[in-house]
C-alpha cells in the first residue's frame, strides 16, 4: 500500500512544532510499518536524510506553497496529480489543510483553531484563507487529528454541525530533550549568559507568543530582585516582530536580553536542559511542545493558564494569566525564592512528561490510517 505524506514542513535546518510532530509520527510509522511505502511530497528542495528505509521515497512538487494562491494550487493540483499518479491510497495531512479535489482518503491534522481566537496574528489573506477553507477542509477529510483535549473540544465548538469523530494525538518531548550534569550545565552559561542563571523562552518570535508581556515581566522581576538573571529568547524572527525588535532597542533591561535566533537541535537542547525555569506564557497553543521538553530536561516551567496549556502541564506547571506581566514576574519570584517548591516542579515535571510517548501517538495516527481506508 502507498502512503502519501505532506512533507512540506520536514525542513531539515529549521524544522518547528509542526515539522517536528509530523516527522516524529511519520518516521516511526515508516521504520515500524515496512509493508507499506511512503512517499514524501515536498514543495521545494529537500535533504535526502529523510529517506531513513528502503519503503520511503519523496518527491518535489513544484511550485512552492509560499501563500494563499500557491496553497490552493499544490493542494488542488500540482500534489493532488501526484497522490493519484503514484497510486497512493491515503494521503496524510499533517499541517491542517488537505486538497478538496482529490478523491484519494485524506487524514488530516489539525492543531488549533488560534485563526478564531486571534485574527489580528494573521495577515489578511492568510486570514481570509483559514476562515473560509478550515470548514471545507473539515468537511472533506476522511479522518480527524487534533493534538489536545482542549483543541477537540475547540473544534467542535467552533463547528458544531460537524459531524465527524475527532482523535486526539498528543505531541511529546525528542529523546535529545534530557538533563545535564551541573558541569555542562555550567558551560551552557557560559556559552550564551556570561555564566548567569537564566530563564527561557523557545519558539518563533511572533504575537502569539505574547513576548511583549514577557518583557514587562522580566522587568519587574529584575526590579524585586535586583539580581544578574537573564532572558533567554530562542527562536527565529517569525511574523509581525518588528514591534518586540523596537521595544527591545529602548527596554531598560536589554542588556540582560539574549536573543539566539534559530538554533541547531543540539544546542537548542543543551540550553533548555541549562535554564533555570522555561517561561512559556504564549497567548494560544493547540499543545506546547516546549512544556513537555522543558519537563523533560528537569525544568520547571511557566506556562499560561489559557488553551490547551494546562492540559498539557499538569500538576507540575505553575500557571499566569498571559495578560498579566504581574502575575508572570510572581510566578518567576515563585521558582526563585524558594528551592524546595522548584525542585518539587521539576520532579512533578518528570512525571508529566513520562505521559507523553511518540510511540503510543504514532500507533494512534496508524490506526487513524487504517480507518480512513476502510471507510
Amino acid at each position: 500500500m502507498v502512503i502519501a505524506v505532506n512533507a512540506i514542513f520536514f525542513q531539515d535546518e529549521k524544522r518547528e512544532g509542526y515539522g517536528h510532530y509530523a516527522w516524529e509520527i511519520v518516521s516511526r510509522l515508516i521504520l515500524t510499518h515496512p509493508e507499506h511505502a511512503f512517499v514524501l511530497l515536498f514543495d521545494k528542495p529537500f535533504n535526502h536524510s529523510f529517506i531513513i528505509a528502503p519503503n520511503v521515497s519523496a518527491m518535489l512538487i513544484k511550485p512552492a506553497a509560499k501563500h494563499v494562491p500557491g496553497f490552493l494550487y499544490w493542494y488542488n493540483i500540482a500534489a493532488a496529480k501526484a497522490v493519484k499518479r503514484i497510486g497512493a491510497a491515503v494521503w496524510l495531512q499533517p499541517y491542517g489543510f488537505c486538497s478538496l479535489l482529490s478523491n484519494i482518503p485524506q487524514v488530516l491534522i489539525i492543531h488549533d483553531l488560534a485563526y478564531k481566537h486571534f485574527p489580528k496574528d494573521n495577515t489578511k489573506w492568510n486570514q481570509w484563507y483559514y476562515e473560509r477553507f478550515t470548514p471545507k477542509f473539515l468537511k472533506k477529510a476522511t479522518r480527524i487529528i487534533t493534538v489536545s483535549q482542549f483543541s477537540q473540544k475547540d473544534i467542535l465548538t467552533q463547528f458544531p454541525t460537524l459531524q465527524k469523530s475527532i482523535q486526539v494525538i498528543p505531541g511529546a518531548a525528542r529523546k535529545g530533550f534530557a538533563p545535564l550534569p551541573w558541569e555542562e550545565k555550567e558551560a551552557v552559561k557560559k556559552k550564551f549568559t556570561d555564566e548567569q542563571e537564566y530563564f527561557l523562552f523557545t519558539g518563533g518570535i511572533s504575537p502569539r507568543k505574547n513576548l511583549l508581556h514577557l518583557l514587562k515581566a522580566f522587568s519587574l522581576f529584575k526590579k524585586w530582585h535586583k539580581s544578574n538573571m537573564k532572558l533567554v529568547i530562542a527562536g527565529r524572527l517569525a511574523w509581525h516582530y518588528e514591534t518586540f525588535l523596537e521595544k527591545l532597542k529602548t527596554y531598560k533591561y536589554k542588556n540582560d536580553i539574549v536573543l539566539t535566533g534559530y538554533l541547531p537541535e543540539t544546542d537548542l537542547q543543551a540550553l533548555v536542559a541549562g535554564a533555570y525555569a522555561m517561561i512559556y506564557t504564549s497567548n494560544w497553543e493547540g499543545f506546547g511542545l516546549p512544556i513537555v521538553e522543558a519537563m523533560q530536561s528537569g525544568v520547571p516551567v511557566i506556562t499560561s493558564h489559557t488553551s490547551s496549556m494546562p492540559e498539557v502541564g499538569g500538576k507540575a506547571a505553575c500557571y499566569a494569566n498571559p495578560t498579566d506581566p504581574a502575575d508572570i514576574a510572581a510566578q518567576m519570584q515563585l521558582l526563585y525564592k524558594s528551592e524546595i517548591e522548584r525542585s518539587k516542579r521539576i520532579q512533578e515535571g518528570f512525571e508529566q512528561a513520562a505521559k507523553y510517548s511518540w510511540d503510543t501517538s504514532a500507533s494512534l495516527c496508524y490506526a487513524e490510517i487504517m480507518a480512513a481506508i476502510d471507510v
